[in-house]
């Protein structure tokens, strides 16, 4: 399979959209290298942005490939058991602006923090001499890092699919050229232009769902088609919420999905970068309303895909395949969609890089060694990660909702009893807070491999033990200095 040059030709207004795309993504990129004239302005804007550009941004970063390809094709294999997830995310939205961003942006400011190790070192390790090199930071910077590592592999795999079958170019190619345009702006830009380029990237996917609802609903015979399933043999399952797999199971899947949103850092760097908590209250509900537009648009399509496609084996192309089909899309929507769709993949993996490669500068090599030029550092630092993940995606070992909800699981077993728990009071020593980690990442691990997730998700035993452990000895902890 070659590139196909006729394309471009015939997708004349998707070849200028992307072109016009492009360059202003640059042009973020330029607005955003002025401002980061050190790590404080490279990575969280020196602390200045307001809520609106941060609330699009809050909303655009999380509405990946991972909900354009993953969600909404997953619908297809789960039916409306599949909607608990979008209720929930809806819901955490809500949470992590009205709980855990007003205080955490306090607490960020007031300690300079870039990163969530830099939360735990203020909030548990205070002013220990040791703390930097402390193997809890270490412990902290290390999940996040492979979880990252996880979740950019994940949206190249959607992001290399879109690009396989909209331009017709081998998927080694299409993941090249993702890596290429993500790479470019991020590195030179760093927050500012991360967060400039997603205001934009924010309003594109709005558009693009609410079109894609519009399409694959008239091609499906109108809302109340989805009614035809229930007559339709071996469909049932589709509306019996233990119909795919028990709904513990898929609870868990979604509770692993929505706690991202308020322990996954790629969303809490969003708080740290806010100026004032009237821009968290003008955030807010910017960000909740824009995930839930999205959310409603896109989780229904899969439904609808039984009306459309026939066997079905890979959920992750359903949705490119119904954009790219003449049948269903005009060939000027095609092409609007393809630029809409493509914002969607770019608005995640840069947010992902800033905080892998942050936290791997301040949290893994700062510690040990003395850096110069820091700005330099961080830009070879989001490269690095960017090609890796990339490598790691031409041969990727699993679908992309399956990818994104183990990142997701790792990161509420580490980091919800430190961050939510210790945002309110409840301040547990750092080697309560380290052996809560090790013991969450150890159930998780120990669950999937005896295979009981197919009973009950690993989120939960996980989550439960870590949680215990925080709470519990923190308690014995407090009791004991009174």
């Amino acid at each position: 399979m070659s590139l196909d040059i006729s394309w471009f030709v015939e997708h004349w207004i998707a070849s200028s959209l992307l072109v016009i795309y492009v360059s202003v993504l640059f042009y973020n990129a330029y607005v955003g290298n002025k401002a980061a004239t050190g790590v404080g302005g490279y990575y969280v804007g020196n602390r200045q942005l307001g809520g609106t550009v941060v609330g699009i941004s809050f909303f655009a970063t999380f509405a990946s490939t991972n909900t354009f390809i993953g969600h909404a094709g997953k619908g297809y294999d789960y039916g409306v058991a599949w909607f608990t997830m979008a209720v929930l995310l809806v819901i955490f939205s809500w949470m992590s602006w009205r709980w855990i961003g007003p205080p955490l942006r306090r607490f960020a400011a007031a300690w300079d923090a870039l990163t969530i190790p830099d939360y735990i070192r203020g909030r548990i390790l205070g002013d220990n001499p040791d703390a930097e090199r402390h193997p809890l930071l270490l412990l902290s910077a290390s999940v996040i890092v492979f979880a990252s590592i996880l979740y950019l592999l994940a949206i190249f795999k959607g992001a290399g699919h879109l690009f396989q079958i909209f331009l017709g170019v081998p998927y080694e190619v299409a993941v090249g050229v993702t890596l290429l345009v993500v790479v470019l702006y991020t590195s030179i830009g760093g927050f500012v232009s991360v967060i400039r380029t997603d205001a934009i990237q924010g309003v594109l996917m709005l558009i693009g769902a609410m079109t894609i609802f519009y399409f694959v609903t008239k091609a499906a015979g109108g809302i109340k088609s989805v009614g035809q399933l229930t007559d339709m043999p071996g469909k049932e399952y589709l509306f019996d919420l233990n119909g795919a797999v028990p709904f513990a199971v898929l609870l868990g899947v979604s509770l692993s999905g929505a706690l991202k949103l308020i322990v996954d850092p790629r969303q809490l760097s969003r708080f740290y970068g806010l100026k004032s908590d009237a821009e968290v209250k003008r955030g807010m509900w910017i960000a909740v309303l824009g995930m839930t537009l999205i959310l409603a648009c896109m989780f229904p399509i899969g439904l609808y895909a039984h009306l459309i496609f026939e066997n079905v084996t890979d959920t992750d192309l359903i949705i490119p395949q119904l954009v790219n089909d003449p049948v269903i899309f005009p060939f000027w929507v095609t092409d609007l969609l393809i630029v809409s769709i493509v914002s969607a993949a770019m608005s995640s993996m840069d947010s992902v890089l800033l905080v892998a490669s942050s936290t791997l500068y301040k949290n893994i090599i700062s510690p040990f060694k003395t850096i110069e030029n820091e700005v330099r550092w961080s830009r070879a630092a989001v490269i690095a990660f960017a090609c890796i993940s990339a490598f790691m995606a031409l041969n990727p070992p699993g679908d992309i909702v399956g990818i994104t909800i183990f990142s997701g699981s790792l990161y509420a077993v580490c980091f919800f009893p430190p961050v939510v728990f210790g945002l309110y009071g409840r301040v547990a020593s750092a080697n309560t807070t380290l052996a809560s980690m090790i013991l969450g990442m150890s159930t998780l691990a120990l669950w999937i491999t005896l295979g009981l997730s197919a009973l009950l998700h690993e989120v939960f035993p996980a989550l439960l033990v870590s949680a215990s452990v925080y709470w519990l000895q923190s308690s014995k902890e407090t009791a004991a200095e009174v």
